[in-house]
């Protein structure tokens, strides 16, 4: 089949239900309004949302977020007429490389498996590689029960304290909290235009919810959670520095997941922690503060479990304009 359009590929997903939130066609919309092209491609059972930024004199960088989607069990070594479709696009879009991140786990004790055949392991991640996943597949006390005892007792404690969570499609409110934290984080966020796009794309079909914790009306603490088949992710939170005793952070991120599990998801991912092994992320989380050693603790809290994802895997097309890409991104492996 090869290159297919969104239709085709809307079609094709219907058969993988539990593919990964990045493969969805409405995230291919938001990247084609935000600086991306989108392309799809099928070969049988096997697809891709590849993604592609342009560079100067006509290059691009082609990327697969969380994928290729494909049946359960397929061994991603082998891609065979699959990835003959996939270098055909990229070459015709100039790609100096692909770069793939697939949404299979490594083992936590083994190392990383071997990239398939014409790929290489890269040091540069898009996604975050490591993260937590928590088990949404029992009931609410047994979940509570998991956590660490602060962390069910921030959440309970919240409610004694007058912390009500809403859901709301109102963008403006999650991005003022938002621009916050990112002033005092220091890291960057996109658009309001970008959230508001988001909310626009995958609210509808009841994939994406904003949830906001407030004392009196007041907004204290939002995520922006993506739901799609039996999995949850937690992309992008906020919250302010008043009324932190009351601990609102906690209880947004509890009630996001009973969202979830009322709507059928297995797992809910809190989407990146350092990538570290377990050890050093327990020796270390306390004095630690840089990236994403901030938000370890807090999610750690939340008794999931440490997982991986194998790659990220470069496919190189063009050798010298690759080491001249990874140079300037200062990526040198």
């Amino acid at each position: 089949m090869s290159v297919v359009d969104k239709t085709a590929w809307i079609e094709f997903l219907k058969k993988h239900p539990n593919a990964h939130i990045l493969q969805d066609a409405a995230w291919g919309d938001l990247k084609s309004e935000f600086g991306w092209e989108v392309e799809h491609v099928i070969e049988g059972d096997v697809g891709a949302q590849v993604l592609f930024k342009s560079l100067p004199l006509g290059y691009t960088v082609a990327y697969i977020p969380r994928g290729p989607v494909a049946p359960q069990g397929w061994v991603s070594g082998q891609w065979g007429q699959f990835l003959e479709e996939v270098d055909g696009i990229c070459q015709q879009k100039g790609a100096i490389f692909l770069k793939v991140e697939p949404d299979l786990w490594t083992g936590e004790s083994a190392p990383a498996p071997a990239p398939p055949p014409g790929f290489r392991t890269s040091l540069q991640s898009i996604q975050p590689p490591r993260t937590i996943t928590v088990d949404l597949t029992t009931d609410e006390d047994d979940i509570l029960m998991r956590m660490k005892s602060k962390t069910r007792y921030n959440i309970r404690l919240a409610g004694r304290k007058e912390i009500e969570v809403t859901q709301s499609s109102r963008v403006e409110e999650f991005y003022e909290l938002l621009s916050g934290t990112s002033d005092r984080a220091d890291f960057g966020i996109h658009t309001l235009a970008y959230y508001q796009r988001i909310l626009d794309l995958f609210e509808a079909d009841g994939k994406c919810k904003i949830f906001t914790a407030k004392y009196k009306g007041q907004p204290l603490a939002s995520v922006l959670v993506f739901a799609r088949g039996q999995r949850a992710w937690y992309f992008y939170g906020a919250s302010s520095r008043e009324h932190r005793d009351r601990m609102p952070t906690y209880r947004v991120q509890w009630e996001a997941m009973r969202w979830a599990k009322e709507r059928g998801c297995h797992s809910y991912d809190l989407w990146g922690v350092p990538d570290e092994d377990f050890e050093t992320l327990e020796d270390h989380f306390l004095e630690r503060h840089d990236g994403l050693w901030s938000v370890y603790r807090f999610k750690r809290g939340f008794g999931g479990e440490l997982k991986r994802t194998r790659g990220p895997w470069d496919r190189v097309y063009k050798p010298m304009f690759y080491t001249l890409y990874r140079f300037w991104a200062g990526r040198g492996e």
